[in-house]
């Protein structure tokens, strides 16, 4: 007999999840892992990922790496052919430049745009027709609360995750009756590595006190949402963002 915790359960699945060699890819990655899905991690190379690679090995969990840059089209499509078949993705996949507007150059915001947004686009493309086929798909794209309170100091990043998140909302409504549903993961304040200098410095300390929760995010506590956007208990929920933020954009001032 079915049990409800068994809605959560992701065994037979296979998930692609774009930067997961650290941070907050990694934490998703390893939640699926446990959730019973063939985990395929990604990386920009064998050696990054190969730790991460052993250590759910080691837990007896069904793992392999894809290893390809988010800009090179051709490798990512070469790296894909020999993967299988792909139920889920999990693009995680962003960076950042912090510096002012004007200090920008066309190109730069391109570039990014590109790694952050087009980049999620072409790999989505590659995997759909496979979901279709299989009347069975789940896209979860990661954004930022930054795609709607923006900051200073970086304006493309903001505007390639506000471009993500009206993605899943566009995918969302042109799949939906194909068994597949697209949603978006917007994480708040999450101290992962890449953080560490920010969490310590004075502009670390006022976001912290910003947070209703009065406290960064573990790494760790993003999987259970990613869990539950994959797993067939959200088969019903399609085009939303689940914002995990201990609160900060419910909030006028904490």
């Amino acid at each position: 007999m079915t049990t409800f915790p068994d809605k959560f359960r992701l065994d037979g699945r296979t998930a692609l999840v774009t930067g997961s060699g650290r941070g907050l890819g990694w934490e998703m990655a390893k939640g699926l892992a446990e959730a019973g899905a063939r985990v395929l991690l990604h990386g920009r190379s064998h050696e990054r990922l190969a730790p991460r690679l052993a250590e759910l090995r080691a837990a007896g969990r069904a793992t392999d790496g894809v290893v390809f840059e988010m800009a090179d089209r051709t490798a990512m499509q070469l790296a894909l052919a020999g993967a299988g078949p792909i139920d889920i993705l999990i693009h995680n996949v962003g960076e950042r430049d912090r510096r002012p507007f004007t200090d920008i150059e066309p190109h730069d915001f391109a570039r990014l745009v590109d790694t952050d947004l087009s980049a999620g686009q072409a790999l989505i493309r590659l995997l759909v027709p496979g979901m279709v086929d299989r009347g069975w798909g789940r896209l979860i794209l990661v954004t930022s609360i930054a795609a709607t309170l923006a900051a200073p100091g970086a304006s493309s990043y903001i505007a390639a995750k506000a471009g993500l998140e009206a993605l899943s909302r566009a995918l969302a409504a042109e799949l939906g009756d194909k068994g597949i549903t697209s949603n978006a993961i917007s994480p708040g304040f999450f101290a992962t590595e890449t953080n560490e200098a920010l969490i310590a410095s004075t502009a670390g300390e006022r976001m912290r006190l910003r947070c209703p929760a009065r406290r960064w995010a573990d790494p760790s506590e993003i999987a259970g949402a990613a869990i539950f956007l994959a797993s067939p208990a959200a088969s019903y929920v399609n085009g939303h963002t689940l914002t995990v933020d201990g609160g900060v954009t419910a909030t006028y001032m904490a």
